[in-house]
Formats: structure tokens, sequence, C-alpha cells
């Protein structure tokens, strides 16, 4: 389908002039809210045809959100402000319920800001959902409460950032239970790519539809020289490719994680946890260009055996650009905020420097010195087999850490090339369980 603004835009001046001075004052006063003029039609306007879900796959600001509230705005709206439309009950799902509001429903391209004042719905925040004038409703969902799904019906969803949801199947697959109302319930996924299992499954699904976009689609609607700063920075490289490109990278072949065993390990964080330990792996140098320092929190539930031990990751705190002073107050707090019982660093870089920095903003704190003897990749495979093993759990979803995960291959580690978070991630899943022996197995506060 081809976009009126594509349209207007390909006629001569005279002629598009000739066009807007016929149009009445009301139909100027409406040319805002008609999307068809404005959309893109490559990514932007609902395939022709007989589909069930529709996904849109896009770079980071390629005009994702705005698409998904003009798609349930077609969805809802009847031709006057109160006729009703082809849906009436409508299903909005993101990451979390905050994320729901701010950006699906109160963000600059959401809902509420797309939608002309005599067809705008009300925000009914204490009970999470959005009533248009003509008796419309949406219930706002969060895909880590998934259960909450459990019980209502629709005959419409929006699901945003799928790819990132931390229960991602269990939160999809509730929502289909859901979509039993109406002649044709359907469904709008608009999300960056990432190489997750139930988004290929829902990508090669045959009743569903994929557009695609890169950042610059939507260059008219951004800050000037954002797109080329961020092009100038990961042009060429695998960030570049998903974050700009919208293109789904595949894991790569020889990485030491997959994104299926990075799924299959989400789980809470238990209440029974034994031992936690914040894990530092500093950066050499600082500033803007400097490497990250790597700041990840674990813990461990020493149930049984310690080769039943099962270990949980519970925060990704690492920093880019940070002093000294800066990463070590971070680090500090969250040996606070999880109560941990150490604190990790690897000080093959900074010697003695490291724990002086410590002992400055926390004097007090449990303190272990970590020497990387080994190459990365040796350090690392101890830690991938505690995954594949199923004993290891991320009780959040650590995008950046994850990323890096799947893509640390044999080639990366013979550069050198060993991404902070994941090194700070090794050092402390050693520290709890493969070096545990040596340290013995303590209860928490002991």
């Amino acid at each position: 389908m081809k976009s009126w603004a594509a349209s207007l835009a390909s006629l001569p001046e005279n002629r598009r002039k000739a066009f807007l001075d016929d149009l009445s004052d009301n139909a100027l006063a409406a040319m805002p809210w008609v999307w068809d003029v404005w959309a893109n039609p490559l990514h932007q306007i609902a395939p022709d045809g007989d589909w069930h879900t529709w996904v849109i796959l896009g770079g980071r600001g390629a005009g994702k959100t705005r698409a998904g509230a003009e798609w349930v705005r077609g969805r809802v709206e009847g031709p006057t402000p109160r006729a009703p439309g082809k849906c009436k009950h409508i299903a909005l799902v993101g990451e979390t319920l905050e994320q729901v509001r701010h950006v699906m429903v109160e963000g600059e391209s959401g809902l509420l800001a797309s939608t002309p004042p005599d067809r705008r719905p009300t925000l009914i925040a204490s009970q999470h959902k959005l009533m248009w004038p003509n008796g419309a409703v949406a219930m706002m969902a969060s895909a880590v409460n998934f259960e909450a799904l459990r019980g209502p019906q629709f005959d419409c969803a929006w699901s945003d950032e799928l790819a990132k949801w931390r229960y991602a199947r269990d939160a999809w697959e509730m929502l289909q239970f859901t979509l039993r109302l109406g002649d044709d319930p359907r469904q709008l996924v608009t999300t960056t790519p990432r190489d997750v299992p139930v988004l290929r499954e829902i990508l090669e699904a045959k009743d569903t539809v994929v557009s695609r976009a890169g950042t610059a689609a939507n260059r008219a609607n951004l800050a000037p020289g954002f797109v080329e700063r961020l092009e100038a920075r990961f042009a060429g490289t695998w960030q570049g490719r998903q974050e700009l490109d919208g293109e789904m990278i595949r894991g790569r072949e020889g990485a030491l994680w997959t994104r299926a065993v990075i799924e299959d390990a989400r789980a809470p964080e238990p209440e029974n946890l034994n031992r936690v330990v914040v894990a530092v792996d500093p950066p050499v140098s600082t500033g803007a260009s400097a490497d990250e320092c790597g700041i990840v929190v674990a813990g461990v539930v020493m149930a049984g055996a310690p080769k039943d031990w099962q270990i949980w990751v519970l925060a990704d705190l690492s920093c880019q650009g940070a002093s000294p002073q800066a990463w070590a107050e971070i680090a500090a707090a969250a040996y606070e905020d999880f109560s941990a019982d150490r604190l990790v660093a690897e000080v093959n870089q900074g010697g003695d420097l490291v724990e002086t920095v410590m002992r400055q903003v926390a004097p007090q704190i449990a303190y272990r010195p970590v020497h990387a003897r080994r190459g990365k990749r040796l350090r690392a495979e101890p830690v991938a087999a505690l995954y594949e093993q199923g004993r290891v759990h991320h009780a959040d979803a650590f995008e950046v850490l994850e990323d890096q995960m799947c893509s640390f291959t044999a080639e990366r580690a013979a550069r050198g090339k060993s991404p902070d978070r994941l090194d700070a991630l090794v050092w402390a899943l050693t520290d709890l369980v493969i070096d545990a022996p040596a340290v013995g197995p303590r209860v928490r506060g002991l």
C-alpha cells in the first residue's frame, strides 16, 4: 500500500498546492491525525491478506511504537468518535507495566499522543486500563506477571519489545489463549530483533507476516545527526546490524552460550540463597573510550551435594567511562543492597590499587582478589558447562550481558576479546561454585 504522503510528494509542486488548496478547513485540521498521510508504507502500514500475527522488526527509533499505536487505533476506531470499530477488547503487553504505560500509552509515539482529542481514550491507571469514547477497552499487561493474562479475553493484542521480555515464551503462550473474541482476532508484535527462540518460532509460523526497517527509515523524525553518530560507531558490527538495521543476528557459530540455553535459564530469585557475591572486572583506563567495568551480582543455593547447587545471576551493574571511585561506589552499593558475603575482583591489571580503591569506599567489605592465570575461554568453559547442566538461572533479562555471552567465540578469545560483563560473570560463578570446595560451604551472614 502506498501512503498518501508518498503520493503527494511525487506530485509536481503546482499539483500538490492545488490539492491542498482544495481541502476544507476541517480536512486540513484532520491531516495530522490521518496515519496514511505520514506512515512509511514499507513497515508502518499493516499488510493485506489473511494473517494472524504481524511482526515489525526494526532498529532503534525506526518508528515501531508509532506504528503499533496507529494499528491499534485502526482496529478500535469507527467512522465517528462513538461508532464501534473492528475491536472492543485489546491487550497491551510489554516487559513491565511501567513500560506499557510510559511507552505504549503515554509515550511521545504512544496511543494518547497519536489519537485526536475527540477519540482519545481515558487512562484509568489504578485499573491498568484504557477506555475509548466508543466503549472499547484496553488492558495493560506485564510479561513479567504473565499469569494476569489467565482469564481475560481479547479480539486484538499489541506486544512491544517481545525479544527482551524476561519470560518471553510463558507470556506469549499465555497471550495466545486470550485471543478468542470476534471474527478475526489479530495481533501485532513490535520489537528490535534478538535471537530469542520464541521470536524465531513466531517468525516461522505460517500465519505470520513480517515487516522490517532500519533506524535510518525514520531519520526524518529523529534528532539531527543521531543516525550518523550511531552508524559511525556501530556500522559493520553485530550491534549495528541488530540495533540499527533491525536484522536478526543468529547465535555465533562456536559461541559458548546460545540464546536457547539462556532463555531456558530464566527463573525468579529464590528466598533461600546461601551466599551472594559481587564480582568486579575493573577497566585498565577511564574516560568515554575506556573499556567497561564489569560488575555482576550472583548467588547460590547450596542444597544437596555441590554438583546439585543452583546459581542465580541477580544483577548486571556494569558501567563504562566511570572513574575508579565511581565504579567502586557502584560495587559497594551492590554489596550492601544484595547483602553480599564477598566482593571478588580481578587484579591482573590494577594489582593492589583495586583493593585500595574498594577499601576507601567500603573499609569493612569482605574482599578477595583473583588472578587470571588461564586464557579467557578456558576460564569461561566451566561456567558455560554450568548453564548446559541447567544449574544457572537469570533472575532478570540482562540484555547486554546476554548479547556478550552469545557472541563470545574462540576467535574472539584468541584475540583477547572478552567483554567485561562476561568476565565479571565468570568470576562470580567461579567463586560461588567452581572454587567452592576451597572456599568451603558457608551459610549467609556467618
